[in-house]
């Protein structure tokens, strides 16, 4: 009996061991507080933000906006909100019926809402609706610095920079000096509120050289800006509402739009207009701390601190981290774990700020306009879906509000074009109206994402509220999904053509049946029968039929799928080899079905790994490429992505996924890694692997917690 006992021990004790070894508890507060980005030098691309998914503030390395212009080519001073909105006059009146062409793919007119070549009222009327309404520049909250010769200081003035964002609180501390003199500053916003809170500390406040400097702009209506236009000051209006000892309200009016702003301190401070929309705010203590809200209504008499905003956002932020998802690679010792943690963190952190609002995001978030400030819904799901895959599913369904008040305009672009249910648009803002474009209006791998969206939320919470709340939408998306979708009797099959497909380099009128299209139809319908079984309801005979006769991936003779049915060139022409590798995401963003042969597949990746035109892509066909491999059993290629040496796969000091001159902010590349990862270790329905993404090699003891597998 005692040598059984004996024997039986130590395997008991290895038992306990393993056991406890995949239980191990991260230790969140160490994990975040590491990856704190720290910023020694005034440098445009390393501006950090504040904010609360609704709001956001971007400031440069004094701790607030006191150098926009030079920062505006690179990563903007931004305060924006999902509120702040404005539209040019349109004295022509301009209609958006205008912008309409028809185009015939499937035996019928289809009006869609373009942008024309040609001069003329079409054009304009295209070109008005594009540009607006386009998103708003708040205002600059900045530090008048004033040197001994009483001129301002300039970026090469500020010295011995120590700046840190306190991922942890949601607190930036900003040092440096002035003439000699100490500055210290703190930077938070309110979790709650379109609010920040900021205390400055220095000498220079008792010498009259430091105030406090509110600057308005009225929009650019460009592309990609920071939307400030500050040459035009009769275009628009910023009074002084009321005031008294310790507070003051700004009215802003900018043709039909305003918003006001309300400033609050404590202690003496005098108030004083520079110039037209610059006003500046003269403390007279060497501590001085404020607030600043902005509202698209008058503010309501209530009243908080600089110190209670600092401390709304160490409790918000505290829990942010403490609850959801967490990945440990501390004891990693590829030297390339570092790099993917701090990468990782940042994403959670920026996605918070940026994408968790109550509209989908723009591709540059709260920080500056890209598509003049508009969102793209076929970037939802890189924006959002994360947030249910590291449970914080409440931050994916403050946005999944929105498509119930964009549903009568979905539904009348679905009836316009002679097609069922909701049809959703791809470049829209707040009113669901969608924004002419030669390339958008003809994409349509928006339209699953919300179903796939949906089910996410359903797998982290199975409940009748759930099916309630989204079961409408998701039955209006799957009828437009099934009328769009073309049969043709002599072979049986249907087939998806008329439309761009998520590789945008091909063209409506000749694509037929896009893999990753081809794929994301098969799982949306099959969810969308599985939710009306849910809701007690019969599945559609004619959804089966659809899913059942959906064609397959068309390939070549050397067992490569091809980038639609017709693209025979796909691996002699550059234009298919470029932009994104939509084809992976066939199977990585979507489980493997009867559509696809996994060793065609997996040919189709290699090559795609050896031979793409890897210059011309975004940051979110990493991340794609990466859960491609991962479900292909290929974490080494998993990694290699997620990593790979790319100008497009770039990672600032901030966090932000650098692209070009142009998007120096690309907040899909964030999401998708944070989605990616997620997968590669929490795993997939049917997966039995931990972490299944990430090589076998001794090199990657990744410790995860709080991850739901994707589908």
């Amino acid at each position: 009996m005692r040598k059984c006992f004996l024997f039986i021990l130590p395997a008991f004790l290895l038992f306990i061991a393993c056991k406890t070894d995949k239980v191990q508890k991260i230790d969140r507060n160490a994990l975040v507080e590491r990856n704190n980005p720290h910023v020694k030098e005034i440098e445009e691309l390393s501006s950090l933000s504040v904010g609360n998914g609704n709001f956001a503030y971007t400031v440069d390395a004094t701790g607030m906006q006191t150098f926009p212009e030079a920062y505006a080519a690179g990563v903007p001073l931004g305060t924006q909100s999902q509120w702040g909105w404005h539209s040019f006059p349109n004295p022509e009146k301009y209609r958006t019926e205008e912008t309409l062409k028809n185009y015939n793919f499937r035996g019928w007119e289809e009006p869609y809402a373009v942008q024309f070549n040609e001069p003329g009222r079409p054009k304009e009327a295209a070109d008005y609706y594009r540009i607006n309404p386009h998103r708003l520049h708040l205002g600059n909250i900045g530090l008048e610095l004033i040197k001994e010769d009483g001129s301002l200081a300039k970026t090469e003035d500020i010295k011995s920079i120590d700046q840190t964002l306190k991922l942890w609180d949601g607190v930036i501390d900003s040092k440096f000096t002035v003439n000699g003199d100490s500055v210290a500053v703190k930077t938070a916003s309110h979790p709650q509120k379109d609010q920040v809170g900021i205390a400055v500390s220095s000498p220079l406040i008792a010498k009259g050289k430091l105030g406090i400097n509110f600057r308005f702009s009225y929009p650019t209506g460009k592309h990609t800006d920071d939307a400030c236009d500050r040459t035009v000051p009769e275009k628009h209006k910023t009074i002084i509402e009321s005031q008294d000892d310790n507070s003051l309200v700004f009215k802003r009016t900018l043709d039909t739009t305003i918003y006001y702003v309300t400033i609050r301190w404590t202690g003496k401070a005098t108030i004083a207009e520079k110039e037209a929309h610059y006003f500046v705010l003269t403390p007279a203590d060497d501590k001085f701390s404020f607030t600043c809200e902005f509202t698209d209504k008058n503010p309501a008499g209530s009243s908080n601190s600089a110190e209670d905003t600092f401390t709304k956002s160490s409790e918000y932020w505290q829990a942010f981290w403490q609850n959801g998802g967490a990945v440990d690679f501390s004891q990693c010792t590829d030297e390339r774990a570092k790099e993917l943690e701090r990468r990782i963190v940042l994403s959670q952190y920026l996605m918070a700020i940026q994408s968790a609002g109550m509209y989908p995001p723009q591709e540059t978030g709260l920080t500056y306009n890209s598509w003049f400030g508009k969102y793209h819904l076929e970037m939802h799901w890189w924006h959002a879906s994360h947030f249910a895959l590291w449970k914080r599913t409440d931050l994916l369904e403050r946005s999944m509000d929105w498509y119930a008040k964009a549903y009568p305009v979905a539904k009348s672009i679905a009836e316009r074009q002679k097609f069922k249910g909701a049809r959703w648009m791809k470049m829209t803002d707040p009113s669901g109206m969608e924004a002419p474009s030669k390339v958008g209006s003809f994409l349509t791998w928006q339209q699953p994402h919300f179903i796939y969206m949906a089910e996410l939320i359903y797998r982290n919470n199975p409940s009748d509220e759930v099916i309630k709340k989204y079961g409408f939408l998701v039955e209006e998306t799957a009828e437009f999904m099934a009328s769009f979708a073309t049969y043709e009797e002599l072979e049986g099959r249907y087939v998806l053509k008329g439309l761009i497909p998520a590789q945008e380099t091909l063209r409506a009128s000749e694509t037929i049946n896009p893999p990753f299209e081809l794929s994301y139809w098969h799982y949306a319908m099959s969810v969308a029968q599985q939710w009306r079984e849910r809701e007690g309801k019969q599945r559609k005979p004619q959804w089966d039929e659809l899913i059942d006769k959906l064609s397959p991936l068309a390939y070549n003779s050397d067992g490569l799928y091809l980038a639609a049915e017709d693209a025979v060139d796909t691996y002699k022409d550059i234009r298919y080899t470029s932009d994104h590798m939509a084809v992976l995401g066939s199977v990585g963003i979507l489980p493997m079905n009867k559509l696809i042969r996994e060793d065609y597949m997996k040919n189709t990746l290699h090559w795609i790994w050896d031979n793409w035109n890897w210059g011309k892509t975004w940051g979110w066909d990493y991340p794609m490429t990466a859960m491609n491999a991962a479900r292909m059993g290929e974490p080494e290629k998993a990694v290699g992505a997620l990593l790979m040496d790319k100008r497009t796969n770039t990672y600032l000091v901030n966090g932000h996924n650098y692209q070009d001159a142009r998007l120096r902010v690309y907040l899909p590349g964030n999401g998708g890694l944070l989605t990616a990862i997620a997968m590669m270790c929490a795993g997939w329905d049917g997966n039995e692997t931990n972490t299944p993404g990430f090589p076998k090699d001794g090199k990657w003891n990744v410790i995860w917690e709080d991850l739901a597998p994707m589908p």
